[in-house]
């Protein structure tokens, strides 16, 4: 397992410094507990601590969890999305809850290595093998249930993913030594335990999810964008009295079947609340890291804007919205298809198209799930969002496989090639999963009639939270580019991004957020058949 600078770590924790928390772990060998950076405990000597990049780790070389400062409640570790090898793609996906469904065979068979092979490179990489990682997502996955809910013990071990009760309590005993009746009363009480106001007693009732960000966190922006993209009757953005977004609803697709959400922003702390109808508890886990994802929680947003607010160009845009994120992809395949269905077209026909596509395909299942789930989220009122029409939830690939060609209007080759894609990605020809790499995502849909490098990047940056994509060819970009001066192509947009690398998708960010109006910047021709985000 590479080591960690310890002086630095040691420097981190002796600051009691929040923004490494989920970054890495304090391993407390003379006192047996491992801890979040932050910790408000007495800093401990320096000979007498040891850092880990995992829990996992932490627990395998037979440290326990801190009861104080609970070392799991955090925002994840960034690296999961920065890194792109073999150690970042599994833990995407156990984190999303794999090992559970498919087991540590499915996980490797996933990647495209054995199961030995899989073991070996996380054991060095991460300091503790698939299982283990599976083990840690498991026991924090029990914590947020113990908090959220007042199921039984029983349901809660079996909605965490354990195989039995005994193996429930004898993990939660061993990594958080208390019971779990001790652990439920403990959590409820932290600050970053679920809200206690909205826990849920069954597999269909409403559950409240607090889940954090490393501030600064422009979580605003995120439902800016939500708002300015969001297909009528399939996404609700609920605005304030001022006009700004303050939260967000639809169905998600989930392991265990579909999910009504309701996401707002946290206003006590950077984060979000996460209120919920799931069709099963198992959906937990995948539901936060879906989220957590969606609005890039676990960036790290302290690195990201000192190094773009040192270049003159984007400093201000960096100091005018410090904390930008990425808008995540709740589903991959519907991400994909929306973008080709907004391809060479402006926002409002491209919501207008795809909201009269939801209206055809989707009344049916939307008419079985309301029946199945409850109609809305059990919501605070006084913020809850205005329930007076029924969402839908974005048709399936193999809806719109059958269907496109009579219902999509529009160029007939851009028809054609959404229902290429639909066929594929229902067929299983076309996967996308935020287990693969960047290069990979971007090879498989380049074979793909109709998609070029725009919407390939696009996908990319949106579903697998990629760090370092500017879509150089984008109309958007290049106009902020052109009225400051800056560059006039694609080439030259390029050239200057490769100065902002690891960080082109928020250099991106920030381009698109700083565009003049449209019209307001001539532009050469040869730009005029790059995509524009939709």
């Amino acid at each position: 397992m590479p080591a960690l600078d310890h002086d630095r770590c040691y420097r981190a924790l002796a600051a009691r410094d929040a923004r490494f928390d989920g970054q890495f772990i304090a391993g407390v060998h003379s006192t047996g507990i491992y801890c979040r950076p932050s910790c408000p405990a007495a800093t401990p000597r320096p000979h007498n601590v040891r850092f880990y990049p995992t829990a996992a780790a932490a627990h395998e070389a037979g440290l326990r969890a801190c009861k104080r400062c609970q070392p799991d409640a955090v925002p994840g570790n960034p690296d999961w999305n920065l890194r792109d090898d073999l150690a970042g793609r599994a833990m995407r996906l156990i984190v999303d809850g794999v090992v559970e469904r498919d087991g540590v065979p499915g996980l490797a068979q996933r990647l495209g290595y054995s199961t030995r092979h899989l073991t070996r490179v996380l054991g060095e990489e991460l300091g503790a093998g698939p299982l283990a990682l599976a083990r840690a997502h498991r026991a924090e996955a029990a914590r947020t249930l113990l908090a959220a809910t007042d199921l039984p013990i029983a349901q809660v071990a079996h909605a965490a993913g354990f195989a039995s009760i005994r193996q429930f309590n004898d993990t939660v005993r061993e990594i958080y030594r208390l019971t779990p009746i001790e652990l439920r009363q403990r959590a409820r009480r932290a600050r970053d335990a679920i809200d206690p106001a909205a826990r849920a007693g069954g597999p269909h009732t409403p559950l409240t999810l607090r889940l954090a960000a490393r501030a600064p966190f422009d979580g605003a922006g995120v439902l800016r964008y939500i708002a300015d993209h969001a297909v009528p009757g399939v996404e609700r953005v609920l605005l304030s009295a001022t006009g700004e977004p303050r939260g967000a609803e639809r169905w998600i697709t989930l392991p265990g079947g579909p999910g009504r959400v309701w996401v707002e922003l946290d206003a006590e702390r950077a984060g979000v609340r996460v209120t919920a109808a799931l069709a099963t508890l198992a959906d937990v886990a995948p539901l936060t890291a879906r989220v957590r994802r969606w609005f890039d929680l676990d960036a790290d947003a302290e690195a990201i804007d000192a190094a773009l607010g040192a270049d003159a160009l984007l400093g201000p845009l960096v100091a005018a919205v410090p904390g930008i994120r990425i808008p995540g992809a709740v589903d991959p395949a519907e991400t994909l298809l929306r973008t080709i269905v907004g391809q060479q077209i402006s926002l409002p026909p491209a919501r207008t198209v795809l909201g009269r596509l939801a209206a055809e395909l989707a009344a049916e299942p939307a008419a079985k799930l309301a029946a199945e789930l409850p109609a809305e989220p059990a919501v605070d009122q006084s913020t809850a969002p205005p329930h007076d029409d029924a969402l839908l939830p974005f048709p399936s690939a193999a809806a719109i496989a059958e269907h496109g060609a009579r219902l999509l209007r529009g160029p007939a080759a851009r028809v054609r090639a959404v229902v290429a894609v639909a066929e594929a990605l229902a067929s299983g020809e076309l996967v996308l999963d935020v287990g693969m790499t960047t290069a990979e995502l971007r090879a498989s849909l380049l074979r793909m009639p109709g998609i070029g490098p725009w919407t390939a990047d696009y996908v990319a940056l949106r579903v697998l939270g990629s760090p370092d994509l500017l879509l150089a060819t984008d109309l958007v970009l290049l106009r902020t580019l052109r009225a400051r001066g800056a560059a006039t192509t694609p080439a030259e947009a390029a050239a200057l991004g490769t100065r902002w690398a690891p960080w082109r998708s928020y250099a991106t960010l920030h381009l698109w957020r700083a565009a003049p109006p449209a019209g307001a910047v001539p532009r050469p021709v040869s730009a005029r058949t790059a995509g524009e985000p939709a």
